[in-house]
């Protein structure tokens, strides 16, 4: 399992603790990267960093700092729309976590203002929407590089979720992408097999990811419960080995 927690590493530690109780278990650090491109966004994983990597934790910091201003900044927006929040609720709701859009939905839906969480950010929150507010861009290849920086490989993240996706795959492996997430959710057979096809033509390994944030929405899949064939993960695993990533130890 990876943990790709959003801008921060800090969940390592109990995710180690956690992972010692299940032999057999790997646990692989990784950070999810929010990343803007014209028109759109690519969201980037680490997977393979190191956890202790300053300039990585630097960024983290500094990306998490933004988002607390993005977060005040969204709050005031829906006060001018009419649909009030309290700022020091979102921030009890994140409580250790990265602030971002799902702890504003939360907020939100306790305050009567929404029925769930894809209303918030259909009405709301999504890019376009009336309280969207942008926030400090990070490139894909500076994303990248920050992750070869920390010793990890990157890969991109639900491709579907960004408009033109197989161009910007292939912008992205000339800059140094490593792979595709091709296993994902509940991706029916035919987007899997466009997906491994795309990692196939760009010479790119295929992950597979969960996407689970724990927020409870209806579209929720918790690690382990969807489709990623067991060859698939040795494939992965022995591209990653080839790669030069450090492969963790097996929890005994």
């Amino acid at each position: 399992m990876a943990l790709t927690d959003h801008d921060t590493l800090e969940g390592m530690t109990e995710a180690r603790a956690a992972v010692v109780r299940h032999p057999g278990m790997r646990l692989i650090p990784g950070v999810e990267l929010s990343c803007d491109v014209p028109g759109t966004e690519v969201h980037m994983l680490g997977l393979f960093v190191d956890p202790q990597h300053q300039r990585l934790l630097t960024s983290l910091e500094q990306m998490r700092r933004t988002r607390v201003a993005r977060g005040e900044r969204i709050v005031e927006a829906l006060g001018r729309l009419g649909v009030p929040i309290e700022w020091s609720r979102v921030r009890e709701i994140a409580g250790e976590a990265s602030i971002g859009r799902p702890h504003i939905a939360a907020a939100l839906i306790e305050a009567g203002h929404v029925a769930n969480i894809d209303e918030a950010f259909g009405r709301y929150l999504g890019r376009n929407s009336p309280a969207y507010v942008e926030r400090e861009r990070l490139e894909p290849d500076a994303a990248i590089a920050l992750i070869h920086d920390a010793g990890g490989l990157a890969v991109f993240a639900h491709p579907p979720f960004t408009d033109g996706y197989e161009a910007r795959a292939a912008a992205m492996a000339a800059a140094g992408l490593w792979g595709i997430e091709c296993y994902y959710r509940f991706y029916p057979p035919e987007t899997v097999a466009a997906l491994t096809a795309l990692a196939g033509r760009l010479g790119l390994a295929a992950s597979g990811g969960s996407d689970y944030h724990g927020n409870g929405r209806d579209n929720e899949v918790p690690p382990g419960t969807f489709e990623f064939p067991e060859h698939a993960v040795e494939a992965f695993l022995e591209a990653a080995t080839a790669a030069g990533a450090r492969i963790p130890e097996a929890a005994r």
